[in-house]
């Protein structure tokens, strides 16, 4: 199969992940934690089950887990129960912004993405028939802030979508960087949806900076429990947004998601409450990360991969040694050979050819046994 190829029914991670499901092997496609979720919530989740929970909870969210959010929010700004709407994991969240501005705006707008770009702000845009803008990143997560700016004034961009820490690439936005940006929201019109579901998950001392105070009006917050508590299969996210638009947001969610598991809701706002929002669970994934980060970096790159800095997250975003052809032929002949699955990196931008994304929230053990099957087929 050449580079060109398209998978016609499913994403690359899909399809690459469903080969490792169907045919066994490591999968470090898809971005499941190998990390089992807290004992404790499954232990509340198994007590709360022969309780009275399992009809429809309130549509914006159990007043309790709300009431947490906010609480853990409250160092950056006043966020109150009226800003805040449970939805079904942050891809919902994303979802039910864009459908937002679409009411507003019709087709006769764009949005804009950095390069390489994660999977729904790209297809979102193509679903409602709208244009997206994609900005590369240079070497160094720097962007050409003149060509974003050009871009913006040109293309009628009224959403930007940014992911920190990014997915593929790890990228952690600055405070001067938001800065900027939110400058020329005022200068330009447009609003900013902030993708932070591996907020907590960050390498080394540095916590992402959260925009939550510099323009409330501005910002659309999206996250969610599912990488944080290793729940990825749950499907319970928060959409964070000013009282101006919320009451619309919310309206749309009532014909679109509804709600997300009443059962679920309340395990997570139960969990939280006992344990300091899952500090110590969320402190122990973020080491393992941070761990598994600084391993396989550099043993990646002493086969001849180029591995791009990355501040957190749970992916590498990794160049291919110069005698690989290309991301596709990769991928799926590593599979082939060694039952190890990976995403061609054209899944995230027409230029990533010659990159592949990889999964490093799993066991160490389970990444010592991956390492060696890229070592032995590229032998």
């Amino acid at each position: 199969m050449s580079s060109n190829s398209k998978i016609a029914s499913e994403s690359w991670i899909s399809h690459m992940s469903n080969k490792v499901k169907a045919g066994g092997g490591i999968n470090l496609a898809q971005g499941i934690p190998g990390f089992g979720p807290p004992k404790l919530l499954l232990q509340i989740l198994r007590n709360l089950s022969m309780e009275a929970v399992h009809q429809y909870p309130p549509g914006n969210g159990q007043a309790d887990l709300v009431n947490l959010i906010c609480q853990n929010y409250k160092g950056l700004g006043q966020v109150s129960p009226d800003e805040v709407l449970i939805v079904q994991g942050a891809t919902e969240g994303v979802s039910l912004v864009y459908t937002y501005m679409n009411n507003q705006y019709g087709t006769d707008w764009s949005s804009m993405a950095f390069d390489p770009v994660y999977e729904s702000y790209n297809e979102l845009p193509k679903i409602f028939n709208n244009s997206l803008i994609k900005i590369p990143f240079a070497k160094g997560g720097e962007m050409d802030r003149d060509l974003c700016e050009s871009e913006l004034k040109s293309n009628n961009v009224k959403l930007v979508f940014i992911n920190s820490p990014g997915n593929p690439y790890g990228k952690i936005w600055t405070e001067e960087e938001f800065q900027w940006l939110f400058t020329l929201a005022e200068k330009y019109d447009f609003f900013i949806l902030l993708d932070a579901v591996y907020k907590d998950l960050f390498y080394g001392d540095n916590a992402p900076f959260l925009p939550l105070e510099i323009n409330r009006e501005r910002l659309f917050y999206v996250n969610s429990f599912s990488k944080s508590l290793s729940i990825t299969g749950w499907r319970v996210g928060y959409l964070i947004s000013d009282n101006k638009r919320m009451k619309e947001l919310r309206a749309i969610h009532d014909y679109t998601g509804l709600c997300a598991p009443s059962i679920l809701q309340y395990s997570i706002s139960k969990y939280l409450e006992l344990t300091d929002y899952g500090a110590a669970y969320v402190e122990n994934t973020r080491s393992s990360l941070s761990e598994n980060y600084y391993y396989l970096k550099p043993a990646l790159e002493n086969l001849g991969f180029t591995v791009a800095e990355s501040g957190g997250g749970y992916f590498l975003w990794c160049e291919l040694p110069e005698k690989i052809g290309n991301g596709v032929d990769f991928a799926l002949s590593l599979y082939d050979k060694q039952k190890l699955g990976v995403v061609p990196g054209i899944h995230f931008s027409e230029d990533a050819h010659k990159w592949v994304r990889i999964n490093i929230a799993r066991e160490k053990e389970e990444l010592k046994q991956a390492l060696k099957r890229i070592e032995n087929f590229l032998k």
